[in-house]
């Protein structure tokens, strides 16, 4: 059974584990595929789903597939630009985009709205935020959040005015756990890229890849592997630090979620490796900043 955990103060509990629903926004992707795997998160206990304006059908595919079972799920979805007509980042943008996700995601209400990687001079000038304020009191969704890193990250935590966040952490990135955990006051946090894009698939480092940055911190680092699998030790790490509501994984395929849903089932790692994973990180950490 996944546990299920508190967002913040929200009111809104979150699987302990999520569904990052990127990679069904390809057009490639079989319909079936898709369906398949968003009714097997569902059915094994997912509730988490997390999406964005910018990955390409996943909303529409999303709606079409859980529409039925929107009372199962808590939806997730990431704004501010794309929208045509408007200024990206913009409070009209904001609204506007709002209002479509609602139509793709066949939904009256989205659950955790995101501002997704807006600059902190952005938000300094509030109109993107009071767009969110004025979206939650009408309604139309339950908890606005920031979803972003470095400093764009640190402007959002001190402004008070989400309810919860999103940022990388994983045994690469671990910044978060001493910049933002110990201060979330009662606010919600998801953990993205909790397997750090899965550098240990390379033996030579991966130019131009997307773990590509990973792969070079964890050969820095070398962190030991206590003889368990890394993608084991790398998901089981951050699900469990103290602070995250739920820590999200990307995959197209049911058999791959099902496998990183058993990796969890041994429960948070034994506190002598933490300690033993977070030394390596402070001591190698070169001012490493948050993978966006």
């Amino acid at each position: 059974m996944i546990p299920s955990r508190p967002y913040g103060n929200t009111g809104i509990r979150v699987s302990a584990l999520g569904l990052g629903a990127g990679q069904i926004g390809d057009a490639r992707l079989d319909e079936a595929v898709v369906g398949e795997l968003l009714n097997t998160a569902v059915d094994a206990g997912i509730s988490l789903i997390d999406t964005a304006r910018g990955y390409g059908l996943s909303e529409e595919r999303i709606g079409r597939h859980l529409g039925a079972r929107r009372d199962e799920i808590v939806l997730s979805t990431k704004v501010g630009y794309g929208i045509e007509g408007e200024k990206d980042w913009t409070g009209a943008c904001i609204t506007a985009g709002i209002e479509a996700a609602l139509r793709r995601l066949k939904t009256d209400r989205i659950d955790i709205v995101h501002l997704h990687s807006c600059p902190w001079e952005t938000l300094a000038r509030g109109e993107v935020i009071a767009a969110l304020e004025a979206a939650k009191a009408a309604g139309k969704l339950r908890a606005i959040a920031y979803s972003g890193e470095n400093e764009d990250l640190a402007w959002a935590l001190d402004s008070g005015r989400f309810d919860g966040f999103m940022a990388s952490l994983n045994l690469c990135d671990q910044r978060v756990i001493e910049t933002v955990l110990p201060r979330l006051a009662g606010r919600g946090f998801i953990a993205k890229r909790a397997m750090a894009n899965h550098p240990w698939r390379f033996t030579e480092q991966p130019r131009g890849d997307y773990s590509e940055v990973y792969w070079l911190r964890m050969r820095e680092m070398a962190l030991p592997d206590f003889g368990h699998p890394r993608d084991e030790l790398a998901l089981r790490f951050a699900v469990f630090q103290p602070g995250v509501s739920s820590a999200i994984v990307g995959t197209s395929k049911a058999a791959h979620l099902l496998h990183d849903l058993g990796l969890i089932a041994g429960g948070p790692l034994p506190a002598y490796w933490v300690g033993l994973l977070r030394a390596g990180f402070v001591e190698h950490d070169k001012n490493w900043r948050g993978q966006i």
